[in-house]
């Protein structure tokens, strides 16, 4: 079989986009891993090994609140469940290659990596280069998550572990975060929300969240309809 380049090429500049969401949250996942308690060698292996940012971050909080390990088990299970609709809708598409080529599609598939492929293939139903525009959609985005959350993981060995615990949870909950701001509404939502938590914070009974949350609903919403 011969290989794509042109194809390839294209599935790789398609996914130049995505790295900037990709980054910053493989970043704050390496952070929030370490802060968990989980060494560093083990997170970083975690990241190769599973490839899954969603499962990591949960991971990683559900590990600082000290969560039995089935829970933590069973957590990750559901949240990655995902994957077997991805498998299902791209069976098609791939289920004439080798094994060892469905194995490379099965580790590289990812949450962008999936939307990629499935916009192009749908555009392109009879493109015979469908594997070379995954592999250049997919490397990339593994690279950049891989080289993001080891650079996480050191900026966290560098906290001090009296904090680690404290900083666990918020980091995690941060990560989640970053992929949703696609847009200036979203933007400037979060960042009204994180400004006020902060100016906020002396409030009793956790009252800085509620404004905070309040705050960012109003920006955000403010900044759509300018958009609008």
């Amino acid at each position: 079989m011969a290989f794509d380049r042109t194809t390839f090429s294209q599935g790789f500049r398609a996914s130049l986009p995505v790295l900037l969401g990709i980054v910053p949250f493989g970043v704050i996942t390496g952070v929030a891993m370490v802060a968990s308690g989980i060494a560093p060698l083990a997170a970083m292996a975690m990241s190769v090994f599973v490839f899954a940012g969603a499962s990591m971050v949960a991971t990683a909080q559900l590990l600082s609140q000290g969560t039995p390990a089935a829970l933590i088990i069973l957590a990750t299970l559901f949240i990655n469940m995902r994957f077997m609709m991805y498998s299902a809708s791209l069976r098609l598409h791939f289920m004439h290659l080798p094994l060892r080529w469905r194995l490379a599609i099965a580790y590289l598939q990812a949450d962008n990596v999936y939307g990629l492929t499935l916009a192009r293939f749908s555009e392109h139903s009879g493109d015979p280069g469908k594997l070379e525009y995954f592999l250049g959609a997919g490397i990339p985005i593994w690279l950049a998550w891989q080289a993001a959350v080891l650079a996480g993981i050191l900026i966290g060995a560098g906290v001090p572990a009296s904090w680690r615990l404290e900083f666990a949870a918020p980091l995690a909950f941060i990560a989640m975060t970053v992929p949703l701001l696609r847009d200036r509404a979203m933007v400037a939502a979060a960042l009204a929300a994180a400004v006020t938590v902060v100016a906020t914070s002396g409030l009793p009974l956790r009252l800085n969240l509620i404004v905070a949350a309040g705050a960012g609903i109003a920006v955000g919403l403010l900044f759509e309809r300018k958009a609008r």
